[in-house]
């Protein structure tokens, strides 16, 4: 580790200790579940960690609300693609309550398989998909060039595909 990279965590670490309780007081304003609140808080932290030198920022809630909001965002998209996606299965009447959750499941899977992403990795995939914003409205949104969305929609898309055959062969054996 450089003496930048300890730099930095030490940094990072004081602004942890120094807003973290704000930044979950904040995000309760727009989240009711606890477990949410600290994901988020926690990813924030994280996604600065990945970030380059901090040491210049001069105002640190401004930083992170700015960081946490696009995470809440992110929050509230995947919870509106489950509901829609569980409103169709009930439009149809065709879910069993055990498809139901075999279906949470599976979602809950492929969320914690998409987290494990490095940030822009998954904003990126979530943007196009969920939003279905094109390359050139992500690589302006996320602040990169078209080129390296396609190179995070290539990474992402491999994890599905990991994520999908992984499914079905566990969906061979408990058959």
């Amino acid at each position: 580790m450089s003496g930048a990279d300890l730099s930095h965590r030490q940094h990072l670490a004081g602004l942890f200790r120094a807003h973290y309780l704000w930044l979950c007081t904040y995000l309760c304003r727009h989240l009711h579940d606890a477990a949410s609140v600290e994901d988020i808080a926690a990813e924030t932290f994280a996604q600065l960690l990945e970030s380059s030198s901090l040491t210049a920022i001069r105002e640190p809630r401004a930083l992170l609300t700015t960081v946490a909001q696009r995470l809440l965002y992110q929050h509230w998209r995947r919870a509106d693609l489950q509901r829609r996606h569980l409103q169709t299965i009930d439009e149809d009447g065709a879910a069993s309550p055990e498809h139901l959750a075999q279906l949470s499941q599976t979602l809950k899977r492929l969320d914690h398989s998409l987290q494990r992403l490095p940030g822009k990795v998954r904003s990126t995939f979530l943007l196009a998909r969920v939003d279905g914003l094109t390359y050139p409205q992500i690589a302006a949104e996320l602040g990169i060039s078209q080129r390296s969305v396609s190179v995070y929609m290539t990474r992402s898309q491999a994890l599905c595909d990991r994520h999908s055959a992984n499914q079905f062969l566990q969906d061979k054996r408990s058959a």
